[in-house]
């Protein structure tokens, strides 16, 4: 049975693409992108949300040739319900298409939705679409309650659709769609869903986040390796933040399904992948008191210190096969073992270690005379100029309040702020006061994606150590920002927080960074 607490609620050196192998659009993404857009939408519809030439029995681009058969869904209700039923109407989006107005309804209390045109003729076609991956696909629910209007109307509906699958963790969102009886093109809605599990900010977009989460691998959309444990880092954190518990299956199903994966215990050649891992299964511990996640936290630790060298005076190196020295490894590295020794009783292993990591990367030059943090050290271990990527100034604050927690020593705190207020008042960092990554683009598949993310986690993680919470401000600056300029009627977040608005193709790095934020905001 599933606990009360996790059902849902209804309130480089990286050089990005260096290594990621990211895939091409997929061959309906590509289609969806060619066709006509003629959605009337308050902010950029996302992706699939076209008008689209061809037969109305014909699937649309996202659903793909051959789609598999219509399963019926059951939630509180099952599919197929009377609209005349609902409890509740709201229209979050709605098109227009020839005079025509294409609204899709939904009943927040009845966890279901329904599609209705208007200004029409009889002949008129609706349905809805249900897509369970964030709009990118909607193979098996295409075309759910098409219907046309009768004779002697100018409007009808469809029957109501659930939005979700939770019985077989579908975090799921539908669209309405519509056309002419005797014109080929078709308008579709934005995509949006019911209040579940969005309640707040922060919900509605780890909601949106787990529309990513592959329920098959147990990683997130494009199956990233890093970025996944950062996303999951992310998911994990707001549900301690906010409370809501419904997507704790994830940790558990990410675990058991990748700990074999790769080198196991979640290492491989990458030392800052194994870091970023270990420290989200460090979340996962303090989330669920399993031990299992703090020993494999344990063994992320111990395979990044079996590559601690004396190259450029210590420091773990960038790869296993690699013997470049770079700032997040070591950062990584510090608050891991830091992390570590606050949650073994009697430990004094992984306490000496973080203590040996600062005082190395303290020393080591990465830290600039304007107190920013470049990407690494060059083959004559100084520092090598390469951007003061954001990560980098943010990790540090992480793993220097970690220090701080082990140790009481008030100077760590110090050099934090310091480094906080560097990075925050940066106008090369902020411009016009809002977090922009160096050469950000308007995708969020590359490794750059990730890094604002990470940035306001550390930030928010130093602020919680102050107790004047210096930073709250900034973090609730940015949180208005993207919330207000980089977002969509499915809680979706685009690449730049201070606008426009781009929804990619691709990728979770921009959602689960604005997750990041919208948690750190809310714990300020």
């Amino acid at each position: 049975m599933t606990p009360l607490s996790e059902m849902p609620s209804n309130n480089q050196r990286r050089r990005f693409g260096k290594r990621t192998g990211r895939p091409a659009l997929s061959a309906a993404a590509a289609v969806a992108v060619a066709c006509l857009f003629a959605t009337s939408l308050t902010t950029a519809p996302p992706a699939g949300a076209v008008a689209q030439a061809g037969t109305a029995a014909a699937p649309d681009a996202g659903a793909r040739a051959g789609a598999v058969a219509q399963a019926e869904i059951c939630d509180i209700y099952c599919d197929a319900r009377d609209p005349a039923a609902a409890t509740s109407d709201r229209v979050p989006v709605s098109a227009t298409l020839y005079g025509r107005t294409i609204r899709l309804h939904v009943s927040d209390t009845d966890v279901m939705g329904w599609g209705s045109i208007d200004g029409g003729q009889p002949g008129d076609e609706v349905w809805l679409d249900r897509s369970f991956d964030g709009g990118r696909t909607w193979a098996s629910g295409s075309r759910l309650g098409a219907t046309t209007i009768p004779s002697g109307s100018t409007g009808w509906r469809t029957q109501m659709y659930n939005v979700d699958d939770w019985n077989n963790t579908g975090v799921g969102a539908l669209r309405a769609c519509g056309k002419a009886g005797d014109r080929a093109e078709i308008a579709c809605t934005g995509w949006a869903r019911n209040d579940r599990n969005a309640g707040s900010r922060s919900t509605a977009a780890a909601t949106s986040l787990m529309m990513l989460w592959d329920r098959n691998t147990g990683l997130f959309e494009t199956n990233g390796w890093w970025t996944a444990a950062n996303a999951l880092t992310a998911v994990i954190d707001n549900a301690r933040i906010s409370g809501m518990g419904s997507y704790r299956y994830a940790i558990a199903q990410t675990y058991d399904k990748n700990v074999n994966a790769r080198e196991g215990q979640f290492r491989n050649e990458y030392l800052d992948d194994t870091g970023w891992w270990g420290l989200a299964w460090i979340a996962a511990y303090d989330l669920t008191g399993d031990s299992r996640y703090l020993n494999t936290a344990r063994a992320d630790a111990d395979h990044m210190r079996a590559y601690w060298t004396s190259t450029c005076g210590g420091g773990v190196q960038w790869n296993t096969g690699i013997a470049y020295k770079n700032a997040i490894t070591n950062e990584l590295y510090i608050q891991l073992n830091a992390a570590l020794h606050n949650r073994i009783p009697g430990d004094t292993t992984y306490l000496q270690r973080a203590q040996e990591g600062w005082d190395w990367f303290r020393a080591s030059g990465m830290i600039n005379s304007g107190n920013l943090i470049n990407d690494g050290l060059n083959d004559s271990c100084v520092n090598n100029g390469q951007p003061t990527w954001t990560y980098n100034q943010g990790v540090v604050l992480g793993a220097l309040a970690e220090l701080h927690r082990a140790t009481g020593d008030a100077a760590l705190l110090t050099t934090a702020r310091n480094l906080a207020n560097a990075s925050t008042s940066s106008t090369y960092l902020n411009p016009g006061g809002v977090l922009r990554e160096v050469n950000e683009g308007d995708d969020c598949n590359s490794d750059g994606a990730s890094f604002k993310g990470a940035y306001v986690r550390g930030l928010g993680k130093l602020n919680a150590a102050l107790g004047d919470r210096p930073y709250s401000a900034y973090l609730d600056r940015q949180a208005d920002a993207a919330y207000g300029n980089d977002r969509d009627s499915l809680d979706m977040y685009g690449p730049h927080w201070a606008g426009p608005l781009v929804r990619p193709a691709t990728g979770h790095g921009c959602q689960h960074g604005a997750l990041d934020l919208l948690n750190a905001a809310q714990a300020s």
